[in-house]
């Protein structure tokens, strides 16, 4: 499946307002940690699943600074204020995974023929909720 289509939008209320200008997603999910748990009289080792470390992941946005609620004021703002926000991805197949995270921004630079972007760091916060499509 292509990425195409998918949207990313955050909660402002009780509603999600989409963000505008998503170009690049990252890989979602958590890798957990693998424990050792062999004892003195195993053949060879033997691990369990420990916990994960919950990801950093970072969206590329398109750079518009044009508007009062463009995607960059707004995740700028929300790093200013360290605030954490519910984020809400959907895949063009309707596959939603919902998360909460505190923002970082950078902006990229530029040269000839070439745009401008900007990165949102996702410091998450909370568990990964995936809907499955209906």
């Amino acid at each position: 499946m292509l990425a195409n289509g998918t949207t990313l939008s955050y909660k402002d209320g009780q509603e999600y307002k989409n963000l505008p200008g998503l170009k690049e997603i990252p890989g979602m999910g958590v890798d957990a940690e693998k424990v050792d748990n062999t004892v003195l009289t195993d053949p060879h080792k033997k691990y369990e699943l420990g916990i994960g470390d919950l990801p950093n992941m970072v969206y590329k946005f398109k750079y518009d600074n044009t508007a009062a609620g463009s995607p960059y004021r707004l995740f700028r703002g929300w790093e200013a204020d360290k605030s954490i926000k519910t984020f809400k991805e959907q895949l063009f197949d309707g596959t939603t995974t919902e998360f909460d995270a505190q923002v970082s921004v950078k902006r990229t630079g530029g040269g000839v023929n070439g745009v401008i972007e900007f990165d949102v760091t996702m410091f998450v916060q909370s568990d990964f909720t995936v809907t499955d499509p209906a």
